[in-house]
């Protein structure tokens, strides 16, 4: 884990109190193992379990709920993003975090993995550090989206067809205001920056995140940004085709 990365532009504050609970899911056992001393040696978090792939992961999240899984995307079997499909739709896993991990940087694993549920997308050569900080970003309840990745997601969006009807009854009771949060969100805004954007102040930001939240019964703000495009409130100005 060499290469930097982006931080989260508005990561909570430590989680204090109970540790945060790690389940690791990764097919190699010695990344398994070099993660479970990383955690273990951090303050505050605790490996939970570990999982050889998606089978056992979804396995071991059942029977002992964790706050965060680390999730391979490429594990023999049943695959991390299926893993997570199957961990954040299910009643008893629903408040889950999962945080995906992988080697390739691939628009196609970034889409899917949120569209399963996931609350982050890292690379394994994220640094120590960041890694650390991304399961107490997700573990906080956000979404470890940072610019990178939104530009990954307007990229597929880009290259799929547009909705058929802009706005869908599942933006219904979705004020003014909030879609302006909306699609600032989408495009891969902060909270700060919003406010400057709007002129409005951080808590009022973090207000209408959570309504938006709520209405459109979002994990967090990568399904929001999910939602935005889906829905026809964002859209990509796609290049012309041909000369």
């Amino acid at each position: 884990m060499t290469r930097p990365a982006e931080s989260p532009a508005d990561p909570p504050a430590v989680p204090s109190g109970d540790p945060v609970r790690v389940l690791i899911a990764d097919d190699q056992v010695l990344l398994r193992g070099s993660l479970r001393v990383l955690v273990d040696a951090e303050p505050g978090l605790v490996t939970a379990a570990e999982a050889a792939n998606g089978t056992e992961a979804v396995r071991c999240a059942r029977q002992d709920p964790p706050d965060v899984i680390l999730m391979d995307v490429r594990m023999p079997g049943m695959d991390g993003i299926e893993a997570t499909r199957q961990i954040c739709g299910s009643p008893g896993t629903a408040n889950v975090k999962v945080l995906m991990l992988t080697m390739f940087d691939l628009d196609e694993y970034v889409y899917s993995a949120l569209r399963a549920g996931a609350s982050g997308f890292l690379l394994k050569d994220t640094p120590p550090g960041e890694l650390i900080a991304a399961i107490r970003v997700v573990a906080g309840g956000d979404a470890l989206l940072a610019p990178a990745v939104t530009r990954r997601l307007i990229e597929e969006f880009a290259h799929r067809p547009q909705p058929s009807h802009p706005l869908p009854h599942t933006l219904d009771g979705v004020t003014g205001r909030e879609r302006e949060v909306l699609t600032l969100v989408a495009r891969g805004l902060s909270n700060t920056e919003i406010a400057e954007r709007l002129y409005l102040g951080i808590a009022t930001v973090k207000t209408h995140v959570g309504h938006l939240l709520t209405k459109l019964d979002c994990r967090d703000r990568a399904q929001l940004v999910i939602v935005a495009y889906e829905s026809g409130l964002v859209t990509v100005v796609r290049p012309p085709i041909g000369p």
